[in-house]
């Protein structure tokens, strides 16, 4: 049984909503004044509040601050048919959980009702997450017990006592640069620097000066000597992120310090010796620009001697509950604030969501719903998934989920996902027998309309049919 408590200092009104809303599972308590609503709510302990803002002798937001004074959780829903946008702001600062205008009531009081009382079954049923990460997890920022992650650890650990460069690939917000700090975190030049930089943010015109340095007067604008990014990291490690966009020009001297340890500033004749160990990141697939001659062979090659692969975040779901469990501690930590704890629907949520943002949006989403959450549990409404954007018709900004691709690309990204994860797939002759198979099945043996169906003659699918041993007595019914 679930109790509903109404304040209003109008009996026709509490009449009217008691009849609303009062239903063999529902009781529904009343009060005309907010002194007798509070001590009501004290005794009673009902699921939700329903309070006019103009109340006798103090008003609806004092009653809703009250209350969340005792119960930090308290679903409380204010309503008036004079509010005025102070009023609005002010209940929601307070963590009222909605705020309605008396005219609107009878088409939206039933359904705000609904989602009340089921966020406050959620909120009550929430269990706050048993401590997963370990003190060097939380530490370290990598966190992931799922079998993917698990490899990229493992790889960490190999590499991290070597000199060699470093390939880390994968979508951007995976934590490519985690990843990479970690690698220097573990190895022998760990008291030395840490140096990131991102050659897609950089304009090519400065890149070279970014990396290398320049001497006074070298070009225009250049009115003082600097020192570049390779003589900074000298002994310790350079991160090179996105150098899939990195210009021609400059991998050329990139490869040259690679191969002799060695740079000159721009507009300077000194060679300068400097001992960096190099890790690149990337989100393209170099394979294919060194193909379309925008990315060096030589360079690749170089670069390509130890490569570790970052799963999506779509691909190791596991991770997500630890991922959380991780943000909501940090974020409490630098606000000195108590821990938020996760309902098990909010999860769900996450858990069914493509991220395809990966790591980086799960944790922008964190930090949202920690601002948007009205007490310390974390509720469905609470989890804003998508992106922002502008609405065309309305002057707030709203959320809505990620633009869809087209179909057919969705499907090769997953397809192109799965042969990483799994280097044993064959791709292009696996893709060749699944093919066959569902055509034949979708025109249940016809071998006229499958071959149509995949544009190819009907010889060359009789070839295909006797190379994948697709014979008659499958069931193609």
């Amino acid at each position: 049984m679930q109790t509903i408590l109404i304040v209003d200092p109008e009996t026709d009104f509490l009449e009217w909503a008691q009849g609303q809303l009062e239903t063999p599972t529902t009781r529904v308590l009343t009060a005309t004044a907010a002194d007798a609503a509070y001590r009501i709510y004290t005794g009673e302990g009902p699921d939700l509040l329903i309070s006019e803002t103009h109340l006798m002798p103090f008003s609806g937001l004092e009653l809703l601050a009250r209350v969340r004074q005792v119960d930090p959780n308290a679903i409380v829903i204010l309503m008036s048919a004079f509010g005025t946008t102070q009023s609005v702001i002010e209940s929601m600062k307070l963590g009222a959980f909605d705020y309605l205008r008396k005219e609107s009531l009878p088409f939206n009081l039933k359904p705000v009702v609904d989602a009340a009382l089921t966020a406050q079954t959620e909120m009550r049923s929430a269990t706050a997450f048993k401590p997963q990460l370990t003190v060097e997890q939380y530490q370290d920022n990598l966190v992931g017990q799922s079998q993917p992650m698990q490899q990229v650890f493992k790889m960490v650990g190999r590499v991290s006592h070597s000199d060699a460069p470093v390939m880390i690939t994968g979508e951007s917000g995976s934590g490519k640069e985690l990843v990479a700090r970690a690698i220097h975190h573990y190895s022998n030049r760990s008291d030395k620097p840490f140096i990131a930089i991102n050659c897609a943010a950089i304009p090519e015109n400065l890149l070279e000066s970014e990396l290398f340095g320049h001497e006074r007067g070298a070009f225009t604008g250049a009115a003082a000597q600097r020192i570049g990014r390779f003589e900074q990291s000298d002994g310790g490690t350079l991160f090179l992120d996105e150098i899939g966009d990195m210009p021609l020009a400059v991998q050329g001297k990139i490869l040259r310090v690679l191969q002799e340890g060695e740079f000159s500033r721009l507009g300077a004749n000194v060679t300068i010796k400097s001992d960096v160990r190099v890790i690149a990141a990337t989100n393209k697939s170099l394979e294919t620009e060194v193909a379309k001659k925008q990315f060096r062979e030589d360079l690749f090659y170089r670069l390509n001697v130890v490569r570790i692969h970052l799963p999506p975040l779509r691909q190791r779901k596991e991770d997500i509950r630890l991922l959380t469990e991780y943000f909501l501690k940090r974020i409490a930590t630098q606000k000195h604030l108590p821990q938020l704890k996760l309902s098990e629907e909010a999860l769900k949520l996450m858990q069914n969501y493509s991220w395809p943002g990966n790591v980086r949006e799960l944790e922008n989403t964190i930090q949202r719903a920690c601002v948007l959450a009205a007490g310390d549990v974390l509720l469905p409404k609470d989890i804003p998934l998508g992106k922002l954007e502008r609405h065309p018709d309305e002057e707030t900004e709203v959320f809505v989920g990620p633009p869809k691709k087209p179909t057919l690309e969705v499907a090769v990204e997953t397809l192109l996902d799965a042969a990483a994860a799994d280097h044993s797939l064959q791709l292009l002759p696996w893709l060749e027998r699944q093919f066959t198979l569902f055509a034949m099945r979708r025109t249940k043996g016809n071998q006229v309309k499958a071959a149509a169906l995949l544009g190819m003659t009907r010889a060359t699918l009789r070839k295909r049919i006797e190379r994948y041993g697709i014979t008659k007595e499958m069931n193609f019914e």
